[in-house]
C-alpha cells in the first residue's frame, strides 16, 4: 500500500465494482479494497444455502433435506435485472467484461391489476390481444404506442399537439383518452416509475424510459430483462477481474480504519498502520457514515418455492410489478423470480423476491399483497435495510458515495447513480457513442 493511487474503491458492490473496472479501463491506476472476505457486499450472491439460513436464521437453522444440495443454490441479497438495452448492458459491452459472463433473458414480465396478474403488452399487436384492457382502451392504447413510436423531439410535426418541454405525462393520458389502470402499468411496469410524480413532469423521459423497454423487448421477445446466469454476485466479480485485468489491485478482507483527509479533501485510506494515499475515494454509505442521510427503508422477503409463481404460465423466471395505486399505496411493490434455468437452484425450486419502500410502521403488512400472488412459501428470509444517499457529492472532497440500493427489481436506478459519479468525479460524461455492439450475443 505504500504507493499512491488515482483512485482508492472501497466495497465491492455492484456499484463499486462497475466504477473500478470503468476507471481502470480508463486508464487509472486503482486500488480496490473490501473489509469482508467476499465479492458483492450488499449485492452478493449467498451459496450454499446452508450459508443463507447463517444468514438470516443464526448457526442452528439447516434447510429441508427436500431443498436439494446446498452448493446448487445461488441467493441473491438484492436481485435485480438488466434492461437489454439499457445503460447497464452497454457498460457491458464497452468495459469488456462480457467476456466473464453468461446471460440468460428473463421468460416473462408481468403487472398486477384488480387481484390478477397480466401480462405487459409492449406493442400494438400484444395491447389487441391483451386481457388487461377492454375493447376500445385497447384501441385507444394502440394509438398511444403508435404516437410514442413515430414521435420524434426534434421534429414537430410528430408531436400532434402535445410538447415535450411544456406537456405533461398526465395530459398526454388524457389526450389519449387512456384511464387509469392503462396510465398504471404504461408508468410504472413499461416506464418502470417508483411512484406517479412523473405524470406531472415534462413528458420526454417518459416517452425514452417506454421505447428502452420496448427497444429490450425486441433484443429477446419474452421480456425486456436479463439476468447473468449463477446470480447477481457473478456482476462485481466479472467487473473485479476486469479491473485487475487493467492493473486494478484487489485487497480483500482488509480493514478500512478511516478516510485521510487534509484542508477538506479526501488524500487516502487508513487500514491499521499503513496509509495508501489516492487522488479520489469511491465508495458505499457503509465506509463514509457521516457523509450520507438517511432517506428512507427497504423491506425485502426471499421466498424458496417448489413450483413456479401461479398465473405467469409456468415461468422459470420473471418479474412482476405492483403499481402503488393498486394497493393504496405511495410506493411501488416489485417481485422477481429465478429458478434452476438461472442456475441458482436445483430442478423444481424457484427463488422469488418481493421488495418495496416501507411506508408505514408494520412492513410485514405492506408487503403482504406480494406474497399472496407466490402461493405456498417453503422457507421464507426477512430483511429491512435502511436507504441512505450522499451529503457530500464529493466536488470538494473528491470522496464519491453511491445511494443504498432501493427496492426496484431492475438496474436503470442503479446505472443512473454510476454514470452520475462517473461524471462528477471524471467532469465528463460517460460517452455511449463509443460503444459500438449493443447485443450481448454479439460479444459472444
Amino acid at each position: 500500500m505504500d504507493q499512491e493511487y488515482d483512485a482508492i474503491v472501497l466495497g465491492t458492490g455492484l456499484k463499486e465494482c462497475i466504477l473500478s473496472g470503468m476507471l481502470a479501463v480508463s486508464g487509472k491506476k486503482v486500488l480496490h479494497m473490501d473489509r469482508n472476505n467476499y465479492y458483492g457486499a450488499d449485492s452478493a450472491s449467498i451459496t450454499p444455502l446452508e450459508k443463507l439460513y447463517e444468514h438470516f436464521m443464526g448457526p442452528q437453522a439447516k434447510p429441508l433435506p427436500a431443498m436439494g444440495r446446498g452448493r446448487d443454490w445461488n441467493v441473491d441479497l438484492i436481485p435485480k435485472f438488466l434492461m437489454a438495452d439499457g445503460s447497464l448492458v452497454k457498460l457491458l459491452i464497452h468495459t469488456g467484461v462480457t467476456r466473464y459472463l453468461e446471460f440468460k433473458s428473463i421468460e416473462g414480465s408481468y403487472v398486477y391489476k384488480g387481484g390478477k396478474v397480466f401480462k405487459v403488452p409492449a406493442d400494438k399487436m400484444e395491447a389487441l390481444s391483451s386481457s388487461l384492457m377492454g375493447m376500445f382502451e385497447k384501441r385507444r392504447f394502440g394509438k398511444f404506442l403508435a404516437w410514442v413510436e413515430n414521435f420524434d423531439a426534434e421534429k414537430s410535426d410528430t408531436w400532434q399537439g402535445l410538447d415535450p418541454h411544456n406537456n405533461t405525462m398526465k395530459q398526454v393520458y388524457e389526450k389519449f383518452g387512456l384511464d387509469d389502470n392503462t396510465a398504471d402499468f404504461t408508468g410504472h411496469a413499461l416506464a418502470l416509475y417508483r411512484d406517479d410524480k412523473y405524470k406531472n413532469e415534462p413528458f420526454g423521459p417518459t416517452i425514452d424510459r417506454i421505447r428502452l423497454y420496448r427497444n429490450s423487448l425486441a433484443r429477446y421477445e419474452k421480456s425486456p430483462y436479463l439476468y447473468p446466469l449463477y446470480g447477481l454476485g457473478e456482476l462485481p466479480q466479472a467487473f473485479a477481474r476486469l479491473s485487475a485485468v487493467y492493473g486494478g489491485t484487489f485487497m480483500l478482507d482488509k480493514p478500512v480504519d478511516s478516510l485521510v483527509i487534509e484542508d477538506g479533501k479526501v488524500v487516502g485510506v487508513r487500514s491499521g498502520d499503513e496509509v495508501a494515499r489516492c487522488k479520489q475515494v469511491f465508495c458505499d454509505p457503509s465506509y463514509a457514515n457521516d457523509r450520507v442521510k438517511k432517506v428512507g427503508q427497504v423491506i425485502r422477503v426471499i421466498c424458496l418455492l417448489n413450483h413456479p409463481i401461479p398465473n405467469t404460465n409456468d415461468a422459470q423466471s420473471c418479474q412482476i410489478i405492483i403499481p402503488q395505486r393498486q394497493v393504496n399505496r405511495q410506493s411501488d411493490i416489485y417481485i422477481s423470480c429465478v429458478a434452476n434455468a438461472n442456475q441458482v437452484s436445483p430442478k423444481s425450486w424457484y427463488v422469488a423476491m418481493v421488495s418495496t419502500t416501507i411506508e408505514t410502521q408494520n412492513p410485514e403488512a405492506e408487503i403482504l399483497p406480494g406474497l399472496q400472488l407466490l402461493g405456498p412459501i417453503a422457507e421464507r428470509f426477512t430483511s429491512i435495510s435502511d436507504v441512505y444517499e450522499p451529503v457530500d457529492m464529493g466536488n470538494e472532497s473528491q470522496l464519491f458515495i453511491s445511494k443504498s440500493y432501493d427496492a426496484t427489481t431492475h438496474f436503470e436506478t442503479t446505472c443512473q447513480d454510476v454514470l452520475d459519479i462517473f461524471q462528477r468525479a471524471t467532469q465528463q460524461e460517460f460517452d455511449f457513442s463509443k460503444i459500438t455492439h449493443l447485443s450481448l450475443e454479439d460479444e459472444e
